[in-house]
């Protein structure tokens, strides 16, 4: 029996793709820069359609590759190749910057309806008492422990999840947890007095 030309080729693509997602499951990063030539594009076109903002797409695939060298491991070729699995990440990433916007939004709303009638409608004192704000947050956080510092800005500055901060940092999610309640209770307790 003979083989034809077209045959030859596509299994000789077969190898080759066997042996690019080998090399990219023990780590090489060389392969991991083919991937992202390969496929980054896809993945910003799609986070950009669905957010329809070109920072969070950016973001959302940097998030989608980070994910991936995190994850190269759990990469399973014979449930699908690896522009499926890819997209299978951006969508996740799109869904979680999605929530993050919806928290923010919300946020946002809560805050207008309870500042201060005259920090709404002074501009200038708003971006004057924000900053002020922002120096009194980050000195108190400056006192916190390293790990407590670390947990609360993933959950405020990056707007990760606890169970996301946990997958992040390796610690245990009752850690993280805790952390993060421990945390907060020091900064209210020492920003209550300039609350008042």
């Amino acid at each position: 029996m003979t083989t034809t030309t077209a045959e030859t080729a596509a299994d000789g693509a077969d190898r080759a793709q066997d042996t690019f997602e080998a090399a990219f499951a023990q780590g090489d990063d060389t392969v991991f820069r083919q991937l992202y030539d390969e496929w980054g594009t896809l993945v910003h076109t799609v986070a950009r359609r669905a957010l329809g903002d070109e920072f969070e797409a950016q973001d959302v695939t940097q998030q989608v590759f980070v994910a991936a060298w995190r994850g190269r491991a759990g990469f399973r070729p014979e449930r699908g190749n690896a522009r499926a699995w890819l997209l299978g990440i951006t969508r996740h990433k799109i869904a979680d910057a999605l929530a993050a916007r919806t928290r923010r939004t919300k946020l946002v709303a809560a805050a207008s309806q309870t500042a201060p009638q005259e920090l709404v409608t002074l501009p200038d004192g708003l971006l004057a008492q924000q900053a002020v704000d922002r120096i009194v947050i980050q000195h108190e956080l400056d006192r916190l422990s390293a790990e407590q510092r670390k947990v609360l800005r993933l959950a405020y500055y990056s707007d990760l999840t606890q169970t996301q901060i946990a997958q992040r940092t390796g610690l245990p999610l009752g850690t993280v947890k805790s952390h993060v309640r421990r945390g907060l209770h020091v900064l209210r307790d020492s920003l209550a007095p300039n609350l008042r």
